[in-house]
């Protein structure tokens, strides 16, 4: 009898914590609204978080939305951080790279809206243009498989290498077929590639790190990616199920206004190109 006295007692005291958290921290019966909190945003530094900042600033407000920019400088954590719901959404990236890194880490991340495009470029401390690149000369690319791919290719747009037919968006230096200036090749993170040029001939930079480092990809380039038909383009990005979020279609609105276009235009002055 003195058993059954004490489970009871103890069943009981467990109901009354239950209870007692339900009532404390628990349903409260009062639902979150998820459209009255701020979209946390993670973006590269330039420009996607200069241009959030200026719908932030300029837009927003009137549109009822609250955007928050957290800034990262590279090309993994908003993306990871989108997928285990750190951050609401991420406007860093293109296609080809969103492809391979949700094929390569299991990420369910899916475009919402095209904005802009950064033209990859060639840089050098050291020449004044491509055709002043030496024999055995040294360039440093990118070394995630999209970033890379897309360098050579931009290589082999201006004659400097030829690449294996067919080759795609995960091109290695082991697909180049002609190489007439013996080009030797050092992969880098991307976001290394800038602080490189006092140590290559040459190097192939994104148009947000180039900005960044003060380059002005219009004018500075010794080479750069045609705008045309160029898949690209950088986006506004959520974990997939989220597309319809009110706050991300109110800031998918906001990204693709003339005043955002004109922005763009007349910040960054050709090295960052409006895609809508």
């Amino acid at each position: 009898m003195r058993t059954s006295i004490k489970i009871t007692t103890a069943v009981l005291a467990a109901a009354g914590l239950t209870l007692g958290l339900t009532a404390c921290g628990g349903d409260s019966g009062t639902k979150k609204d998820s459209a009255s909190d701020p979209l946390v945003v993670a973006a590269s530094p330039v420009p996607h978080a200069e241009i959030l900042n200026f719908v932030k600033d300029n837009l927003a407000a009137k549109a009822g939305l609250k955007l928050e920019v957290k800034e990262f400088s590279d090309y993994v954590t908003p993306n990871t951080a989108t997928e285990d719901g750190s951050v609401d959404a991420n406007y860093f990236q293109n296609q080809p790279y969103l492809d391979d890194f949700n094929k390569k880490k299991g990420t369910h991340i899916v475009p919402v809206v095209t904005v802009h495009l950064e033209p990859l470029g060639l840089y050098s401390d050291k020449l004044k243009s491509a055709d002043a690149i030496k024999n055995g000369a040294t360039i440093a690319v990118a070394n995630d498989a999209v970033n890379e791919a897309r360098g050579l290719k931009l290589l082999a747009a201006n004659g400097l290498i030829t690449l294996k037919d067919g080759v795609g968006n995960e091109a290695t230096p082991a697909d180049i077929t002609g190489n007439p200036k013996n080009l030797k090749f050092k992969e880098l993170e991307a976001a290394q590639l800038p602080r490189s040029l006092q140590d290559v001939d040459a190097a192939v930079i994104n148009g947000n790190y180039a900005i960044s480092a003060g380059l002005k990809p219009a004018d500075d380039a010794l080479v750069l990616e045609s705008a045309e038909n160029n898949p690209y383009g950088n986006f506004l990005a959520v974990k997939e199920g989220n597309e319809k979020d009110p706050r991300v279609l109110k800031l998918k609105k906001l990204l693709t206004t003339p005043e955002v276009k004109k922005f763009i235009e007349d910040t960054y002055a050709g090295s960052v190109i409006p895609s809508f």
